[in-house]
């Protein structure tokens, strides 16, 4: 899923091609994609770009007469910027398009899970629907930073990732940031010390700033076209039983549901395993307890 470095390229892009232009028709190719009544599409149709802006992992052009075009990629969706005589995404892929003078861009899902979404939105106050309250932590202070943290008490994992606490984090940099922090993924928030929590702080700020710069360095002043969860220069996300760029050890993971968790143990957690909910179960007994049993 696209997160909060992927994101503001995606601003930066359409603020480059989109921003003072007309929009002059919205097609929608897949029905299920579109997830608001009114406006129609029709209505938005003539009206001009006036600002491009993001809610949480949520991408919104605003446009005349205070209408919205608010778009979350979810884990498939991308984004695409097409000339006026370039050839459109084929297949099943395209889920919408918005039509500008100078381009089309186009709205693509990959697979079959069709989790993306694209609202049509009147007014300021509809807009607000979709503002989960995260804190946008490239803009806070330490201590609103802690604060939010210690809200309420969960993993540090569950923390991060939560749009109600903190804006833009998902899971690829999340394991990112805690690796950077040398904190472990399942310590709960509540029982940070006054050290760790600047420490973590500091850790989310340097790495959501440096992944900014190098994906625009990467886009070179265009348009995103590699938008990915997985990036060969990530530290642990992605990389099991890869060597940590720190120590060497292999990088561990928590499996559950869709997602997993990636740390290194030697780094993290002491040299503790964390018990892999689908793994440690089937091992019981046999599970081993660290990262030199397993090195």
């Amino acid at each position: 899923m696209p997160e909060l470095p992927d994101i503001q390229i995606y601003l930066e892009a359409l603020e480059s091609h989109t921003l003072g232009q007309r929009l002059d028709r919205i097609v929608i190719q897949n029905l299920f994609v579109l997830r608001s009544v009114d406006p129609p599409p029709s209505a938005l149709e003539g009206c001009v770009v006036t600002a491009v802006q993001r809610l949480g992992k949520r991408i919104v052009l605003g446009l005349e007469n205070e209408f919205f075009v608010v778009i979350h990629l979810m884990i498939a969706g991308r984004l695409r910027w097409v000339g006026r005589e370039g050839k459109f995404p084929g297949g099943k892929l395209a889920v919408a398009r918005f039509e500008f003078p100078r381009g089309v861009l186009v709205f693509t899902e990959a697979g079959t899970k069709r989790r993306a979404s694209l609202h049509l939105v009147r007014g300021l106050a509809g807009l607000e629907e979709f503002r989960r309250g995260g804190l946008e932590v490239l803009g806070a202070s330490v201590e609103a930073f802690g604060e939010r943290l210690r809200k309420e008490n969960h993993t540090l994992k569950r923390s991060l990732t939560d749009p109600r606490l903190f804006s833009g984090i998902g899971n690829a940099y999340s394991d990112e940031i805690l690796h950077r922090a040398r904190l472990a993924p399942l310590t709960l928030s509540q029982r940070l010390s006054a050290e760790e929590i600047a420490r973590l702080f500091a850790a989310t700020r340097d790495v959501l700033t440096e992944w900014i710069e190098r994906l625009r360095a990467q886009c070179a002043g265009g348009f995103p076209e590699k938008v990915t969860a997985f990036r060969p220069e990530m530290a642990v996300h992605g990389r099991y039983g890869l060597p940590c760029p720190l120590c060497a050890s292999p990088v561990q993971r928590i499996v559950y549901a869709d997602n997993e968790t990636n740390y290194c143990a030697r780094c993290q957690t002491g040299g503790k395993l964390l018990a892999d909910r689908a793994l440690s179960r089937l091992l019981k007994k046999d599970w081993p307890k660290s990262i030199d049993e397993v090195e």
